[in-house]
């Protein structure tokens, strides 16, 4: 997969996250990063342009991370879903691995992790 234009959309609801997530993805990969503070937005992100990867936050207040990655299920939209939450029950996992995400990632984020994480899918 050619990274010159790889494009991220990063979903937090909290900014500090967001930051910490940019800063990761800058450290392991070359890509076009773009923000949404919350589901709706990332969703809306999600319809006008394509993205290759979301890193999505399950906790947010609105739109959810589990709403996100149903609409993004049920609208077909292509894009690889990797969950980046500090609260990651063993059914959570399941089911956000049911609606498509690739991987769980914990907060805060460990740059080996998401490196390791990337590779195994290809990203790098």
């Amino acid at each position: 997969m050619s990274n010159s234009n790889f494009s991220v959309l990063v979903c937090d609801d909290s900014n500090v996250a967001r930051k910490q997530v940019v800063r990761c993805l800058g450290d392991c990969i070359s890509a076009d990063i773009k923000q949404a503070s919350n589901g709706r937005e990332a969703l809306a992100l999600l319809r006008q342009q394509n993205f290759d990867l979301l890193c999505l936050d399950l906790t947010m207040p609105e739109v959810d991370g589990v709403a996100v990655l149903e609409t993004i299920k049920a609208e077909k939209i292509e894009c690889f879903v990797l969950v980046i939450s500090a609260d990651i029950q063993t059914e959570m996992k399941q089911r956000v691995a049911k609606l498509g995400a690739i991987d769980f990632i914990d907060k805060p984020i460990e740059l080996v992790r998401l490196k390791t994480t990337l590779h195994k899918f290809g990203i790098h």
